[in-house]
């Protein structure tokens, strides 16, 4: 099956993301940079027990779920980064903490055999992708959803380390 695919690891070599979105509501027309956050705060975000980029944000902004993933609430976000510098580990990145925010609509119904997704089609240096590709932990390879698949390196609660705390 072919899938929209994201490789993070290349976009975070990018100086200045210039891939756009066919999406007409996107001001600045580029929805993968919300989707690199919620990426993000899904795979690479450690889940701080004590979590101070919540603590840090003024605005109540950033909240833990039940499943410890990270959620923007974008009607509050000012888009002041303080999550983004509290953040211990640099999971946050500033660049995809945008004041206006886009969801990634993943091109659905509109993508065709013979018909890529702009995002696809503007990304210099090959980090989107629309291909047939599946997941594989193995690679760094995790399903998002079914038309989403992202390699970036997975953090992992060490179980040892854990336990030794416990």
């Amino acid at each position: 099956m072919k899938r929209l695919f994201v490789d993070l690891e290349i976009c975070a070599k990018c100086e200045d993301c210039t891939v756009r979105c066919r999406h007409i509501l996107h001001p600045v027309n580029n929805g993968i940079i919300p989707l690199r956050e919620s990426v993000n705060f899904m795979i690479v975000c450690r889940r701080c027990e004590e979590a101070p980029c919540i603590k840090s944000c003024p605005f109540e902004a950033i909240d833990k779920q039940k499943d410890g993933v990270l959620k923007r609430y974008s009607m509050r976000c000012v888009s002041c980064k303080t999550c983004s510098w509290a953040c211990p580990f640099g999971t946050i990145y500033p660049e995809t903490i945008p004041y206006i925010f886009n969801r990634c609509d993943l091109c659905r119904g509109v993508v065709t055999e013979s018909t890529l997704p702009m995002c696809v089609i503007s990304c210099p240096h090959g980090g989107v992708r629309f291909e047939e590709i599946e997941p594989d932990p193995e690679k760094d390879l995790y399903l998002i959803n079914d038309n989403l698949v992202v390699r970036s390196i997975h953090w992992r609660r060490d179980p040892v380390q854990t336990k030794k705390r416990s």
